[in-house]
């Protein structure tokens, strides 16, 4: 091969290698752009249809926002019901790269979820678990950087004590119904409150004028904590 026929040979190498990064950002843009299209459509079929302990779409909209402000790529939800909320925070999730481990304890929602989710286009994103939450949150590896407790109420508590150890710094324990009703907060709510606020490790506020009332407890950092303690 002459020194030409080399050169000539190593530009167009140089120049595939340039033109493949470029394809694949442009294919991704593309499939990104698809979801979107695809899980708008969906829940704008399904506007008005969400009953059964669904999230309403605010609070939706909500937990997508924080989601993707704050690059959260490590989800988990406890109370997937028939796949709302799934669906708002998986789809955040396809923008950060991230993944949804979700819980639901009712076979029959379990099974109408998964429906949900193939419609939307958002299952690959999904690890939909039939189980029994009580147990299950337990036995989770983590970490997780995004938590949204949305099952019963009266075991929210213990949801937190069991997730926060696996739950890494600056990230996000969200659970849903945190508002006051008559001046009181629901059954069960109100030992939660108290108990997340006395957490130091934790600096937790509320959303209430946005939603239908979603507390948000982020965990400290390390230098945050000791910084507190000297």
């Amino acid at each position: 091969m002459t020194t030409q026929s080399s050169r000539l040979l190593h530009m167009l190498l140089l120049a595939l290698c340039m033109l493949v990064p470029v394809t694949l950002f442009a294919q991704e843009e593309a499939k990104k752009q698809s979801l979107d299209e695809r899980v708008k459509a969906f829940l704008e079929s399904r506007d008005g249809d969400w009953h059964d302990m669904n999230i309403p779409v605010r609070d939706g909209e909500f937990l997508y926002d924080l989601i993707v402000e704050n690059n959260y790529t490590r989800a988990l939800e406890i109370g997937t019901s028939t796949g709302h909320s799934a669906v708002w925070i998986a789809w955040a999730l396809s923008k950060t790269g991230g993944t949804l481990t979700t819980i639901e304890i009712d076979e029959d929602r379990h099974k109408e979820a998964l429906a949900n989710f193939e419609e939307a286009g958002v299952l690959p994103y999904i690890d939909a678990r039939l189980a029994d939450a009580h147990e299950l949150v337990k036995q989770l590896d983590g970490p997780f950087d995004f938590v949204f407790s949305d099952a019963d109420k009266g075991w929210y508590k213990q949801y937190f004590i069991d997730v926060a150890p696996k739950m890494i710094a600056r990230g996000c324990f969200t659970a849903h119904n945190i508002s006051r009703r008559g001046g009181t907060y629901r059954r069960g709510v109100q030992e939660f409150v108290e108990y997340i606020q006395t957490r130091p490790d934790f600096v937790t506020t509320f959303e209430n004028e946005r939603t239908s009332g979603i507390s948000l407890s982020y965990k400290r950092a390390e230098e945050m904590e000791e910084g507190k303690t000297n």
